[in-house]
């Protein structure tokens, strides 16, 4: 392996070439934590360049999670060999605002990796225990709807073999177990209809894995305002933290924006279907044409994959306070949302 993955091992001048410089134009870098993620590491380097040198002033690296547990969980799942190679391979190509990579590279043990990207401050990441209403999505709604058109129903789906792999036998067997273990950790902070949602989708796991889509799409996976950064007005947004790239329904993603979003859920009842309407109306602007129908559908069933990433999650990963709320807030969000759809029906 000839590159980092962690900033102490990052040397100024292999990171001054990464960004097109001579190896003496930066003079040294400081660095900090940045973002809430509890599956990888990010930090910012502020870099200290050689007077006149025309290059960033600052760029944020990406590293392997110092927990154990998510390294396992990461590895076990492809979490970032699919990050790596979105930005290998798709993001120059689509019109997804997401950062710029300068530098990407994983190891053969699909563990070690280093992506280095620009730096959007100051734009910020948004809060996930305080939401966002209707109106502040929109530029996310839009910024999905050009991933999804970017391979709507393309044939090369199936021969990416980074976001084609089938993790559903280990979904089978992990979820049951790690729902048992979410249900214990959250039976004070969850009412019993909200955890019960769980045990519905454990008796239709099977379907809900099975299930084919009204059409497949590149999707983000984990599409929430905490893997999103927003520009200080808030009417620009970029998606980051592309570790759950997938294939399937882009209404699943739309379906797991709002539903982990919108803190109220009659604020949120109310914002299901103009959230849709308004995602269809940005895929027709892309070139594409939706069966609105079939998609509601997909829309309504998604409601339940934030609850079943709040669990799949908060049980792989390394436990914190803020986690543990955040958690809870994913999977209370989605599952009035769900109950609300009659998602479970559908299944």
């Amino acid at each position: 392996m000839s590159f980092p993955t962690a900033p102490e091992a990052i040397k100024p001048a292999w990171l001054a070439e990464k960004l097109g410089q001579a190896p003496t134009a930066l003079r040294g870098f400081t660095v900090g934590k940045v973002g809430t993620g509890q599956m990888c590491d990010s930090y910012r380097l502020t870099l200290d360049w050689a007077e006149g040198t025309d290059a960033p002033a600052s760029v944020i690296a990406k590293c392997p999670s110092h927990d154990e547990a998510s390294r396992n969980i990461a590895k076990l799942t492809g979490t970032y060999v699919k990050e790596v190679n979105w930005y290998r391979h798709l993001a120059a190509a689509s019109s997804v605002p997401a950062p710029t990579c300068y530098f990407e590279a994983i190891a053969d043990d699909d563990v070690e990796f280093l992506l280095i990207l620009s730096d959007l401050a100051p734009a910020t990441q948004g809060d996930q225990l305080a939401g966002r209403g209707l109106a502040g999505l929109v530029p996310c709604i839009e910024a999905a709807a050009k991933l999804h058109a970017f391979m709507w129903n393309d044939a090369r789906l199936a021969d990416m073999p980074y976001i084609a792999r089938d993790n559903g036998d280990l979904i089978r067997a992990m979820f049951p177990q790690l729902y048992l273990g979410f249900r214990e950790r959250y039976a004070q902070r969850l009412s019993p209809e909200i955890l019960d949602i769980g045990a519905g989708i454990v008796e239709r796991l099977d379907a809900y894995l099975a299930r084919e889509p009204a059409a497949r799409s590149l999707v983000h996976g984990d599409l929430r305002i905490d893997n999103i950064l927003f520009s200080p007005a808030g009417d620009r947004c970029w998606l980051v933290d592309w570790q759950t790239l997938g294939r399937g329904s882009g209404a699943n993603d739309l379906a797991y924006l709002i539903g982990t979003s919108i803190a109220d859920p009659f604020e949120r009842a109310a914002a299901d279907r103009p959230a849709f309407d308004h995602w269809i109306a940005a895929l027709k602007a892309e070139g594409v044409d939706p069966d609105a129908d079939a998609l509601w559908t997909d829309y309504r069933i998604g409601a339940l994959s934030g609850y079943f990433m709040a669990v799949f999650a908060s049980m792989s990963v390394e436990r914190t306070a803020r986690g543990d709320e955040m958690f809870a807030v994913m999977a209370e969000r989605p599952a009035r949302q769900a109950l609300a759809l009659g998602s479970l029906d559908l299944l």
